[in-house]
């Protein structure tokens, strides 16, 4: 069976969003599908119907990545909330013998990013000690220069959520249950930076 990263990872995006939404937040999914919802298959089938914010997608890459930073900016200047915080999430493609845990890349010079993706390592720790006692836990958090994170201007947080050519991995987004708990912890780790914000 093929596994396709965008579906998965729009699936646990939508979870989170779902999460959010139902904590009080103001949420904007910039990539959309109108014909996809949360879906609790195994295996998500692939289409080619994303959007962003209703409008077609460039194939070249600079211009699509553009494209949603120009979307999130035209958000975050619209918007007066003072906390705002632009998630993107991927599923790494690496060697299929590379497990790997979920961990975090930030702006370098976000002071506030560095703290947003240390409070999801902790909150991952925290919730593996809890349900996987004895596993531990390896992500990390550390400064990437990435196109999205340079070119959008609220806090950013990149988050990679394993390697799906790995056997191991894959089961962290083929299991439903697994897939909701990647979006309950994140939407927990974004309650916690939003509280530390508040003292």
């Amino acid at each position: 069976r093929e596994i396709h990263e965008d579906e998965y990872a729009y699936d646990i995006m939508l979870r989170l969003a779902r999460n959010r939404l139902m904590e009080g937040a103001t949420v904007y999914m910039i990539i959309q599908d109108k014909h996809d919802g949360i879906r609790d298959d195994r295996f998500l089938k692939n289409n080619k119907k994303e959007t962003c914010m209703g409008k077609e997608i460039p194939l070249n890459q600079k211009k699509r990545l553009q494209q949603r930073c120009d979307a999130i900016n035209n958000l975050y200047n619209k918007s007066k909330d003072r906390y705002q915080r632009a998630l993107f999430i991927h599923l790494d493609s690496r060697s299929t013998k590379q497990q790997m845990d979920v961990f975090f890349y930030y702006h370098g010079k976000s002071t506030a990013g560095k703290n947003l993706g240390n409070t999801m390592r902790k909150t991952f720790r925290e919730h593996y000690q809890k349900h996987q006692p004895g596993r531990g836990f390896t992500g990390t958090v550390s400064p990437r220069d990435l196109y999205v994170l340079n070119n959008s201007t609220p806090v950013g947080l990149f988050a990679e959520l394993g390697n799906i050519r790995n056997s191991f991995d894959q089961r962290r987004f083929l299991e439903v249950s697994n897939r909701q708990a990647l979006a309950n912890w994140m939407c927990r780790g974004f309650i916690t930076d939003y509280e530390n914000t508040k003292k």
